[in-house]
């Protein structure tokens, strides 16, 4: 068996840690670090100034304007910011940053630690021909079709779509969050998908290189988490189901995926482990799967902490930001994949500054704010009375998780929770949600990742 290939900085040493992110996961990986009795410094923009939760960090600094381009994605601004405050390492949290190999670079440059895996497995898995081709090679079940890109031979490309077959699916190899992407049903419609696709993928990514794979019709989206550290350890923790999303947004995600038997699961798993291996990956990441007709099939790896994986840590009982932190400190996993005994079930539903109708944006002042609480309840949040939300960034301002002894039972528990939950002042898609939790197709669980949007479809008035 190969080991781990990474041993940059295996015996890192920090105290204190920059958290280069705002709201939930900024307060979630701030809890973390305190655990560990490291300091923190965190950053803002001026839109995030008056935020509460900068209070309880030794440093509290804004990095630049309002919009995100400004602040949260200023690379220049954020090292500095570590270098004024002494910060050894930085964490990324989710979005902004996390997944910018270039960012992993520039922390490496200036001698500190990236909170994150290495910045050749964040290129590597950044770059979906290159990911699905190491897949491959690690044995990891993939999509039907190429692992190349789309060459510009009208031709060439026609044969490869009718060796898949349709419908295919053009894909940006550099896309993410459903952009970048178009499904073809038949050969007419195939290269003026390809010439929209090449613009989209230019314009939002900075790459046209595109490629293409079999179109699953009914897949469910199927998550694995992995953690893995410097020492040749590599383990996962379960598989998460997120199928529950609007225009490939996730809405709700429960841990375990219902109606996977282990024999099935567990093959796949392991698979993951070996690509860690192989790819010399290092720290916490999720592979991604469609799965269909009992097989799976991977779509990409996110180098980076999932805003989900609380509904992995409630069932298997691992802090996975604790973990992530100790693995850039050099520390070797506590735990082996024999330890590793998922019980229960839990179920996270993402509270959205929204009308729950229509789902746009909802900024504004929240005046009241109560969560369950209890046993088998969690709430990830940095809002509070009289916090403000911004129009400047992602709507998400709450995640609320539950666990419990069954799938019956967590939805059962959600339920109260959901009902219990009262934010005011602005919009929320809390009806929605509680809507949603009451459907009798979610509750047998064996929904794929189109029937929300059809769901939301047959509830609009004519």
């Amino acid at each position: 068996m190969s080991v781990c290939l990474v041993v940059e900085k295996a015996n890192a040493s920090f105290d204190t840690v920059l958290i280069a992110n705002r709201g939930e996961i900024a307060v979630r990986i701030q809890k973390a670090c305190h655990s560990l009795g490291l300091k923190t410094v965190m950053i803002c923009s001026e839109a995030d100034r008056s935020a509460k939760y900068g209070e309880a960090a030794e440093h509290f600094l804004c990095v630049g304007p309002s919009a995100a381009a400004k602040s949260y994605l200023n690379q220049d601004a954020i090292l500095l910011a570590a270098r004024l405050t002494g910060a050894g390492a930085i964490h990324p949290g989710y979005g902004f940053l996390s997944e910018k190999s270039s960012f992993a670079e520039a922390i490496d440059g200036a001698g500190l630690v990236f909170v994150g895996p290495p910045a050749s497995a964040i290129a590597t898995m950044g770059d979906k021909i290159a990911a699905k081709r190491a897949m491959i090679s690690a044995g990891v079940p993939c999509v039907p079709g190429p692992d190349t890109a789309l060459p510009d031979d009208r031709e060439l490309v026609e044969r490869t779509a009718r060796e898949i077959g349709y419908p295919v699916i053009i894909k940006a190899s550099g896309g993410g969050g459903g952009r970048g992407m178009r499904v073809v049903s038949g050969p007419e419609q195939l290269h003026e998908a390809i010439a929209l696709t090449r613009e989209e993928a230019r314009q939002a990514f900075g790459s046209a290189e595109l490629y293409m794979e079999k179109f699953l019709q009914h897949p469910r989206h199927i998550e694995i988490q992995v953690v893995c550290d410097n020492h040749g350890n590599a383990v996962w923790l379960g598989h998460r189901d997120c199928s529950m999303q609007r225009r490939h947004q996730k809405v709700v995600e429960e841990a375990p995926a219902p109606g996977i038997a282990a024999d099935t699961i567990g093959p796949v798993g392991q698979a993951c482990v070996e690509a860690c291996r192989q790819i010399g990956y290092r720290g916490v990441g999720t592979f991604e799967f469609l799965y269909e007709d009992g097989r799976f099939y991977f779509i990409e790896m996110n180098t980076r902490l999932q805003v989900e994986h609380p509904v992995t840590e409630m069932t298997s009982g691992v802090d996975i930001v604790k973990e992530q932190i100790g693995v850039a400190q050099g520390r070797p996993l506590a735990f082996r994949q024999a330890e590793i005994v998922c019980n229960g079930h839990s179920i996270e539903c993402r509270i959205n500054a929204e009308d729950p109708d229509s789902f746009l944006p909802s900024a504004g002042t929240i005046n009241d704010l109560s969560f369950l609480e209890g046993p088998g309840v969690r709430v990830d949040t940095h809002i509070h009375a009289g916090y403000r939300v911004s129009p400047y960034y992602d709507s998400l301002i709450a995640k609320l998780i539950v666990h419990a002894e069954s799938r019956p039972a967590a939805i059962a528990r959600m339920r109260d929770a959901l009902a219990a939950t009262r934010i005011g002042g602005i919009s929320t898609n809390l009806p929605f949600l509680r809507a949603l939790l009451d459907d009798e197709e979610f509750g047998r669980g064996e929904t794929d990742i189109h029937y929300l949007e059809h769901w939301l479809k047959q509830r609009r008035p004519a």
